[in-house]
């Protein structure tokens, strides 16, 4: 197939080479020139524009920072629903609020394209792996259509239902990611301060009724695990930001909906609190080391 990717940085990057390395055509663009100059040293096909590698594309995707990106992407007069060929399947791999999914989706159905939306777990390491979980929402038939592509990037594929869905299992998990983290960092904090190794500590855990993702596969406390993020400096894998992000989209989706989110709420302020002290490029997990007043 001949892909246009839209956005290629920590994620769309590796997400893009998985589909070079697997046969397709991949045309890519993205405003910084380092990235493009790795992708096509990896063997895509730069573009100076993302009409140009949209042109003729047999599916679109687009891997983006926020709603206010994807809006500038698909809307307008120089959007992509009015310049790209409708018959493009439109993928959108960005973390967006569920409402600006829905109503870019409906746009783009009113003008005769298919589009999911399909953001992701997994991380940088899954996106390097090809083991990414993809939560997708549209209509049954488009999802099967992505599904080969979707397949050569990810591991797990789940139709969570109509536009807008995959956007809301993925507020709703990386909410809870977010308290798991921040709870779990504070309970091997208060081990640690009563004298604990941290170690002992987390495998004790881990086989109790304590036990989470963050414990076993993401441990915030540095030289418990080796190959994540805390262990390395909290350098790479899921930005402080990004988290923060994502916790603004859930309390703001929780909000319009009238559904109480105070851990929710809380996790946002403490994560705003641990960026504002200059930790925002660090990896999540380092809210480790965060001391709130």
């Amino acid at each position: 197939m001949k892909v246009a990717f839209l956005g290629l940085g920590n994620m769309g990057l590796p997400m893009a080479l998985n589909l070079i390395k697997a046969g397709h055509q991949v045309n890519g663009f993205d405003l910084v020139q380092a990235q493009l100059d790795a992708f096509q040293s990896a063997g895509g096909i730069p573009a100076n524009s993302a009409s140009e590698a949209a042109l003729d594309a047999d599916a679109i995707i687009s891997m983006l920072p926020a709603s206010r990106h994807v809006e500038a992407l698909y809307l307008g007069d120089s959007g992509l629903l009015a310049t790209a060929n409708p018959k493009s399947l439109l993928i959108d791999c960005s973390t967006i609020s569920p409402k600006i999914s829905q109503v870019v989706a409906a746009v783009a159905k009113s003008k005769g394209f298919a589009m999911i939306d399909a953001p992701v777990s997994g991380g940088t390491a899954g996106a390097q792996a090809g083991t990414l979980t993809f939560m997708v929402g549209g209509d049954a038939a488009d999802v099967d259509r992505a599904r080969p592509l979707l397949e050569k990037m990810g591991k797990n594929i789940f139709h969570a239902g109509a536009s807008g869905s995959g956007q809301t299992v993925k507020v709703c998990n990386n909410m809870l990611l977010g308290i798991q983290m921040l709870g779990t960092s504070e309970a091997l904090r208060l081990g640690v301060a009563n004298g604990m190794d941290p170690k002992v500590l987390s495998d004790i855990m881990s086989k109790s009724s304590g036990r989470n993702w963050v414990l076993e596969l993401y441990n915030p406390c540095p030289g418990v695990m080796d190959n994540v993020p805390s262990s390395k400096g909290y350098v790479g894998g899921f930005g402080v930001d990004l988290m923060l992000k994502d916790l603004g989209l859930a309390t703001e989706n929780a909000s319009d909906l009238d559904v109480s989110a105070p851990l929710g709420e809380l996790s946002r302020k403490l994560y705003e609190e641990h960026s504002k002290a200059g930790n925002g490029q660090l990896d999540f997990s380092s809210v480790f080391n965060l001391k709130a007043d």
